[in-house]
């Protein structure tokens, strides 16, 4: 490698010789001594130098790739201002607070390690005497931002070590410019928790020619993951198993590294879980006896089992598909493996009923790697490319992240703001009738208001004529309405429902002196009980 020091050996060299040249004795003598002598070079004390070393110690890179990345994701954030999966909310930032607690939770099928990250976010917010609604709303989505822009940068810094500069260039261009990771990488999901230190412990992972191995490192991340969501194992069950095969001292491996690993973050995640539920919960446990031994994921939902490959994927990749073909005919033998991920996460995810689009997302990375590679190949092409890729992102990304499905983040805003009235809070009531979860809850109003929405438990009995109190409502909206609130001291003060529903409980609405008081859009492609816009009624005062 060449560096300052070996520049200035050859320079001190290239000058001895031409003293050489000239004859014997004297000051030619003692140059030529002087230069057998090990060339000591001043240290330098630039500040440029000095914050990329510093930056090093920290991610890997230049200072100045961390600050773009992060002024990038930070700026990310800003822009996705809509709603994707009741999860974001309803998995973390709710458990987070004084939030509503759903049927999971009391199942014990989800963890409280990754929303006390938040908890802990809204404690020092709460310090500080910070925990004002907007920061406590926007904090948390910031935090997860910046975390995903170190794991761009720890994508960049892994290729450049595996390959070199100019590819991992490309990588990093196609990471930032994929439309499915700007939706998701600032939203609090564990799906983007996951994707975050899937990409952390692919960086200490023992590939051939990583110099940044490291077992314990990467085991550790990938514990953290699965505490967090269990099906993160899965894209991890080849790596792992091709690190097994490759290790000369697999004893070792496993009492000195995986036994280890293993038992101090499931116990550390046992520990929590037993002081927040007040009991011993393996939720890991039950998370894949629901989800996989009796598939009662189906129950939100079921595809046919080549969505992943005809949809999913596709979906996912967006504008980089051609690219990721393209890479996957092309790239090095040694990143098989990363193909073999992929192929092996989306076959597995296709055996199970219930499929979305976030579950493949921790795949994304591995996929850009072969999308930065077939960049690099193109030659006559590659400005076309770019463009496609960067100009092919802007209209999904600014759709999906400002417009599309915007509707139950700017309806609870209208909602928070019965806050500001604190004498009004004792008799305000809210009643969301909307598919359940559609909107976040106390994570977005932030003031005990009484709020209520229809409910979905799954049946945990197998009572084949089972239905949830969102089914019951939604086969007869009026007459449902009647039975719930046939007393006037029942009904709550505000209505919260899409326009499609507005005309079935017209005369509800009318008997009980309900006005429409907002309307928020929501989408211009409404499907099913999900409608354009959202609308909040207020029942009134004369006849509260």
């Amino acid at each position: 490698p060449t560096g300052p020091a070996q520049c200035g050996r050859e320079r001190r060299a290239g000058l001895g010789g031409r003293m050489d040249s000239g004859g014997d004795g004297g000051f030619f003598s003692r140059s030529r001594a002087r230069g057998s002598d090990v060339v000591r070079l001043r240290k330098r004390k630039s500040v440029l130098y000095s914050a990329s070393a510093r930056a090093g110690d920290l991610v890997g890179e230049n200072i100045y790739l961390v600050l773009l990345t992060i002024t990038l994701r930070l700026l990310n954030c800003f822009l996705v201002q809509t709603s994707f999966v009741p999860d974001e909310y309803w998995q973390s930032l709710e458990v987070a607070n004084y939030g509503y607690l759903t049927w999971e939770w009391t199942e014990g099928l989800r963890g409280y390690s990754y929303p006390l990250l938040f908890a802990s976010i809204y404690k020092v917010l709460h310090l500080l005497q910070k925990d004002g609604v907007q920061l406590l709303i926007w904090v948390p989505r910031i935090v997860q931002a910046l975390l995903s822009a170190l794991a761009d940068v720890k994508l960049y810094s892994l290729v450049r070590h595996l390959e070199n500069a100019e590819t991992a260039k490309w990588v990093y261009f196609c990471q930032l410019c994929s439309w499915f990771t700007w939706y998701c990488c600032t939203r609090t999901l564990t799906n983007t928790m996951e994707t975050v230190l899937t990409i952390f412990a692919l960086y200490y992972y023992p590939m051939d020619g990583t110099k940044k191995r490291s077992s314990i490192k990467y085991l550790t991340l990938v514990a953290l993951a699965f505490i967090i969501r269990p099906t993160a194992v899965i894209p991890w069950m080849p790596l792992l198993f091709r690190h097994f095969l490759q290790e000369p001292k697999k004893i070792n491996l496993i009492l000195h590294n995986c036994v280890p690993v293993g038992l101090v973050t499931l116990g550390i995640s046992l520990i929590i879980d037993r002081v927040f539920f007040g009991k011993w919960v393996l939720v890991q446990l039950n998370f894949v006896k629901f989800n996989v031994l009796q598939n009662l994921g189906s129950f939100y939902g079921s595809h046919p089992w080549h969505w992943y490959f005809t949809q999913g994927l596709p979906v996912v990749l967006g504008t980089h598909l051609p690219f990721f073909i393209h890479g996957c005919l092309h790239a090095p033998k040694r990143y098989h493996i990363f193909l073999v991920v992929v192929v092996w996460t989306v076959l597995v995810y296709s055996t199970l009923s219930h499929k979305e689009f976030r579950f493949i997302y921790p795949v994304l990375p591995f996929c850009m790697v072969f999308c930065g590679y077939s960049v690099k190949q193109l030659k006559t092409w590659k400005k076309s490319a770019l463009s496609f890729l960067l100009l092919s992102k802007l209209l999904p990304a600014l759709y999906t992240g400002l417009i599309h499905k915007r509707g139950p983040l700017d309806v609870m805003v209208h909602i928070q703001q019965l806050c500001n009235n604190s004498s009004s809070q004792s008799w305000v009531s809210v009643f969301v009738m909307m598919p359940c979860h559609s909107t976040p809850f106390y994570s977005y109003v932030h003031c005990p208001l009484r709020m209520r929405f229809l409910q979905c438990p799954p049946d945990l009995t197998e009572n084949e004529s089972y239905l949830d109190e969102a089914e019951q409502f939604y086969s007869e909206p009026l007459d449902w309405l009647k039975k719930e609130f046939y007393q006037d001291t029942l009904l709550p003060t505000h209505l919260v429902f899409f326009n499609i529903l507005e005309q079935e409980i017209s005369p509800f609405l009318v008997l009980n002196g309900y006005e429409k008081t907002a309307t928020v859009f929501h989408t211009h492609v409404p499907q099913g009980r999900v409608g354009s816009h959202i609308y909040v009624y207020r029942r009134k005062l004369n006849h509260v």
